[in-house]
């Protein structure tokens, strides 16, 4: 019987919930809105399966295969890359299995902006799937109907987290030639009640209005200063961009990331999944001919599967080969885990409470320390630009 005695020992992904032959494991939030399993000890018979199936307990992690390929890459369609939060290409990888008769796994929002795991069977719904969600999805039944999918013989492309698809292999046991996996550099994941909370300040600010559309990555002043939209349902707009929205800002400084996070047990170059993409931040250093500011992916093929995916979808693609090292110095979260804040559970205790906005602003205040070291570095940087030109 399954018992998370250790937070950083358990990453949510539902894998325990739904191996349970008598379904007596159900997900149940906590104080900091993070779900942990919860077993219906009258009802348990005992069988393992749940100890046996956790990707973190189990050393069912995700070192696996190396990293075979790296590259730069960007979707040719430029309608497609400012519907994305990079460079396009789950969008490619995702319209290519649609076009094959195939499904596509991948984080959404429900009615009411809750951040849950769905699956979509035609390019009208893919739109729901597309750009980055810095809430912790809900895996529900997901893994449950992918192995559905998969034993009907159709082709599944399952993307999500890294916890997340080592929940969904673990849960599946057998290899499927059916199956593609792909996930992402994870810098963690933020709260649900968090991001609810977030959403309530959104309405009030709005006048009560609902939200009728909200991304984390609009692209209105380019893809390195993205901006978090919400367009209410009185017609009114809230933009603002990264450095200044309030659910990006205590996102970055790591005040709401999930207790695993802080230990992360996926964190490697060598992974299970098929491909991993993310944004290739740095590019402008690395590859600047790949750099106009409206979205460069970062793509690692892990796997011959991955390879040959990426091999049919490259007509859509501009891509150069890429140092995977270079890339990682600048989007270290590949590799490590980030820092967990002195004050987090004070911050998670107080934004129950108190106005989102000035809670934000007390958590994140920069110290005169760190705006210094901030003005040198940028200093120094507008130095070195100097006398490279």
């Amino acid at each position: 019987m399954i018992n998370v005695s250790e937070k950083s020992k358990c990453s949510g992904c539902y894998a325990c919930a739904e191996i349970c032959p008598k379904k007596c494991i159900d997900m149940i939030s906590d104080a900091e809105g993070f779900w942990y399993p919860k077993v219906n000890e009258t009802q348990c018979i005992h069988c393992g399966a749940c100890e046996k199936v956790c990707p973190i307990t189990t050393s069912h992690s995700l070192a696996g295969n190396g990293c075979a390929a790296t590259y730069a890459a960007m979707h040719k369609k430029d309608s497609v890359r400012l519907k994305s939060s990079s460079g396009g290409i789950f969008s490619a990888l995702a319209t290519h299995v649609l076009e094959q008769g195939g499904v596509v796994f991948g984080a959404g929002f429900d009615e009411n902006f809750n951040v849950v795991h769905k699956y979509v069977e035609n390019m009208d719904e893919l739109e729901a799937l597309r750009g980055s969600k810095y809430v912790q999805s809900r895996i529900g039944n997901a893994y449950r109907q992918a192995e559905d999918f998969l034993k009907a013989g159709r082709l599944v492309l399952f993307s999500g987290t890294p916890c997340q698809i080592g929940g969904l292999l673990s849960y599946v046991k057998k290899p499927y030639e059916n199956l593609i996996t792909q996930d992402l550099i994870c810098h963690g994941v933020p709260s649900p009640m968090v991001w609810q909370k977030y959403i309530e300040y959104r309405k009030a600010e709005a006048n009560g209005a609902k939200p009728r559309k909200i991304a984390f990555r609009a692209k209105d002043e380019g893809w390195k200063r993205f901006s978090v939209s919400f367009l209410f349902e009185n017609d009114t707009q809230y933009r603002e961009t990264m450095d200044k929205d309030p659910m990006i800002r205590v996102f970055l400084k790591n005040l709401c990331l999930r207790p695993s996070c802080y230990d992360c047990h996926f964190k490697a170059k060598a992974r299970k999944s098929d491909i991993t993409l993310a944004d290739f931040w740095g590019v402008k250093n690395v590859l600047p001919e790949m750099d106009d500011d409206k979205g460069t992916s970062l793509v690692m093929i892990h796997s011959q599967k991955g390879g040959e995916l990426f091999e049919r979808i490259s007509d859509s693609l501009q891509f150069v080969e890429a140092d995977i090292d270079e890339a990682i110095c600048y989007n270290s979260s590949m590799i490590k885990s980030v820092k967990k804040p002195k004050k987090r559970e004070l911050f998670l205790k107080e934004i129950t409470k108190e106005n989102f906005l000035l809670c934000q602003k007390r958590y994140c205040r920069e110290t005169v320390v760190k705006k210094i070291r901030r003005m040198v570095s940028k200093l120094v940087g507008k130095i070195k630009k100097g006398k490279k030109n």
